[in-house]
């Protein structure tokens, strides 16, 4: 459900652009993650940062797109918000301890499963480069390709390419799960 949710704006941006342009899409994608961003802070009663990334990171490209009348700066958008991933996750590494991608897997692991603190880190680093990959492949299409084959990319490259990272990630955790024995 929580993949739905996450990718609402996307779905709505690429339809929008189907059925209009790259300018009414770009509107969309703003006014749906603004209204993403809103629902989360009611419904959940925190702000989500990977949200407010993200929107604030639309705002300005968007809004330089719709300015200059010009898509390539919502183009951007996906490379510098997986560029803020990857910086993050790695600055992460540095700043504390845990791992971040331990830390927002710790609902899912519920407490019943342990990884090694080693492992979590490597998958710290794997993500930020998968993130620093994607953001290059972003910018190549951008630049190389018409709108409507980035419009693609965006939506059905990108999100196979998050959907199956995640997959590799599941596979690569339970190779060094280890059950936590309740007393």
């Amino acid at each position: 459900m929580q993949l739905l949710y996450e990718l609402f704006p996307v779905l709505l941006f690429f339809l929008a652009f189907k059925f209009y342009d790259i300018y009414v899409a770009t509107v969309v994608g703003i006014v749906t993650t603004l209204l993403q961003v809103i629902v989360n802070r009611v419904w959940v009663g925190k702000w989500d940062h990977k949200q407010l990334i993200t929107l604030l990171v639309f705002l300005i490209f968007g809004g330089m797109t719709l300015y200059f009348h010009n898509p390539i700066f919502v183009k951007w958008k996906p490379t510098i918000i997986f560029w803020i991933f990857a910086s993050i996750l790695l600055g992460h590494q540095v700043i504390t301890k845990k791992s971040l991608m331990q830390r927002l897997m710790k609902n899912v692991m519920q407490d019943k499963c342990e990884v090694p603190a080693r492992i979590w880190k490597r998958l710290d680093i794997l993500w930020a480069g998968f993130f620093a990959t994607l953001g290059s492949v972003n910018l190549y299409v951008a630049y190389f390709y018409s709108n409507n084959a980035w419009v693609n990319f965006k939506f059905y490259g990108v999100t196979s390419a998050l959907f199956l990272f995640s997959l590799f990630q599941g596979f690569y955790l339970m190779r060094y799960m280890t059950e936590i024995k309740s007393e």
